[in-house]
């Protein structure tokens, strides 16, 4: 069963939640951040990833995303916020936290700045923060929305209103995922681009600022995923990631891309389960 909530926040926004997977009372939760762009939906592959491990899914729409209040110049931080008043919204007080791409800072902003409720964190794909130099963009395949970014909210927004995708950020895996299992996130993510780019364009410029908070600030177990041939965020930012946080593993991909890695969802998800049931010991 799916459920939607659209939580209130003090400032007047709304954000819209979803809640899918296990309806078991005792299940684990697991909320999801999505990629940039998506709307926030869960997609089919995830929810069913999530029955399968008996997991409780939420996962919801950054601001500026689906059917949530934009926020512009918004930081990785205000994720935190965000998500804990949508787990108060469900009933929730722990759980464990999954990002996938523009997802991965989020997710790890709520492990680092809610301590006691986040019992563990996974990225699949993730950037890693910011540093004013060419080394952050090395590697990537089209950087140019993310360099107008790192220039202002304004030159980002310009930058919007001519960018085009471009498929050579894919490898032959990714093509792959996105023809066969995961052909659903791409759908999703052309549903986002036609809302508009204002979600994307604010996670932009929130990776090209202060994150405010410092990765040695998370303290819970975290995974970080990641494929060798990844163009989109290339593997070079998993190990920065790896290198400063305290507690932290990583499994690379060695034949997959940006969207392919999202093959190791299942076994993100046990490993978020049995350190979280870890922490709960």
């Amino acid at each position: 069963m799916i459920s939607t909530v659209d939580v209130a926040r003090p400032d007047g926004r709304t954000l819209r939640a979803v809640e899918a997977g296990s309806t078991a009372p005792d299940a684990p939760t697991v909320v999801w951040h999505h990629g940039s762009p998506h709307t926030g939906e869960p997609v089919p592959p995830l929810v069913a990833a999530a029955d399968r491990r008996g997991i409780r899914l939420i996962t919801y729409a950054r601001p500026g995303y689906g059917a949530s209040t934009p926020q512009p110049d918004r930081d990785v931080a205000s994720a935190a916020g965000d998500v804990a008043a949508i787990a108060d919204a469900f009933g929730v007080d722990r759980f464990a936290v999954l990002g996938y791409s523009g997802g991965g800072p989020h997710a790890i902003a709520c492990a680092a700045l809610l301590p006691g409720r986040v019992t563990a964190a996974a990225t699949l794909a993730g950037i890693a923060p910011y540093v004013a130099a060419d080394d952050w963009f090395a590697g990537m395949h089209a950087p140019a929305g993310l360099r107008a970014a790192a220039t202002s909210r304004d030159a980002r927004l310009r930058h919007a209103e001519h960018d085009e995708f471009d498929p050579g950020q894919f490898v032959d895996t990714d093509w792959a995922a996105l023809e066969g299992e995961w052909a659903s996130l791409g759908q999703d993510a052309q549903r986002a681009e036609a809302d508009g780019p204002g979600g994307l364009v604010d996670d932009d410029v929130a990776f090209t600022r202060p994150w405010g908070f410092d990765l040695r600030d998370v303290r819970v177990p975290t995974l970080l995923v990641h494929g060798e041939r990844d163009r989109v965020v290339p593997r070079a930012h998993a190990v920065r990631a790896l290198a400063a946080l305290p507690d932290a593993r990583l499994w690379m991909r060695l034949d997959e891309g940006h969207v392919a890695v999202l093959a190791v969802v299942l076994d993100a998800l046990d490993w978020l389960v049995e350190r979280s049931a870890a922490v709960a010991g």
